[in-house]
């Protein structure tokens, strides 16, 4: 298939195109470079450096399909700055949307979050049919995304499917977190490993967990490539689904630290802090809809993505 991948030089974004260009996809990259690396975008990738508001002018009625990580992530960030997410993450998937129905393509995969849910009310695995109550910008942001495409497939038969991720780590084809700012627990956890003189920070430890600290669903970034390509050959006209890509069970932080240091062979410095606010103590995926639709679970371990990361972060 011709493929356009909004944000393809960014992490998920460039891990998703190297796995289609395996495939034997033709991939043209958009992005505007704010975030991404041009060097991470794959051999054999077109990419074309513009704003995600500028879709229309590189969409044509020969790409067949699109799949958009073109966006802005950081949740404090947005809680500053809200109105560069509503124009980024919402304005930016309404230009894209707009120029796919005009140039007649169909299907549209979409990078979306966990965020939407806000702070679930119990530590059970959440479903796509809880309740989603964003607590900031970013989440707020990404559910309105996920009801334009919804709207856009009813009004217009655009095929959409968007992909809720809890937390993603490892590398995958040489592509791999190279964050300015960097806000994820792994990549931060190895910096610390390195022996820079970076310490970790371990935000609550009083959480009703098995060792007091907060349980995340680690998800490797190849597993959410797979779901991906899945995702796209399943892609249904005038159909909007979501699927949870996640585990299905999780790791406290002190678990993940436990891990780096095992995979490292290194001692992990690390300082306990106090709760952050907002942050639920459980946040961990069901993957039962797409098992059943997608024919999709992750099958890479957390020592696997540690290890991955470590390989990538040392290379």
């Amino acid at each position: 298939m011709r493929l356009l991948v909004t944000g393809g030089a960014g992490y998920i974004g460039s891990v998703v195109a190297a796995v289609l260009l395996a495939e034997g996809h033709e991939v043209t990259v958009l992005d505007d470079l704010s975030t991404g690396h041009r060097d991470a975008v794959p051999a054999g990738a077109r990419l074309v450096v513009a704003d995600v508001h500028d879709a229309a002018e590189v969409l044509d009625p020969s790409v067949e399909a699109v799949l958009h990580f073109a966006g802005k992530s950081l949740v404090g960030e947005s809680v500053e700055e809200p109105g560069a997410y509503w124009r980024t993450n919402v304005g930016g998937t309404l230009a894209l949307a707009e120029a796919a129905v005009r140039h007649g393509v169909r299907r549209l995969v979409f990078s979306s979050s966990a965020a939407t849910y806000g702070e679930p009310a119990s530590g059970a695995p959440l479903r796509e049919t809880d309740p989603a109550v964003p607590t900031n910008p970013y989440g707020a942001t990404k559910l309105a995304a996920d009801h334009l495409l919804a709207s856009w497939a009813r009004a217009h038969g655009l095929g959409a499917v968007s992909l809720r991720y809890f937390n993603v780590a490892g590398a995958h084809l040489g592509f791999g977190e190279r964050h300015t700012t960097e806000t994820h627990l792994v990549p931060n956890l190895l910096k610390a490993a390195a022996g820079n003189g970076e310490r970790a920070r371990v935000f609550g430890t009083d959480y009703p967990t098995r060792d007091g600290t907060a349980v995340r669903d680690y998800l490797h970034v190849a597993d959410l490539a797979d779901a991906h390509v899945r995702a796209l050959k399943a892609v249904e006209p005038e159909v909007h689904r979501v699927y949870n890509l996640g585990t299905g069970g999780g790791h406290t932080v002190r678990e993940v630290i436990d891990a780096v240091r095992r995979v490292t062979g290194r001692e992990v410095p690390a300082d306990d802090r106090p709760r952050r606010d907002g942050d639920p103590a459980v946040l961990v995926a069901s993957n039962d809809r797409a098992r059943e639709e997608l024919g999709w679970g992750p099958v890479r371990t957390l020592d696997r993505i540690v290890a991955d990361a470590w390989g990538f972060a040392d290379g």
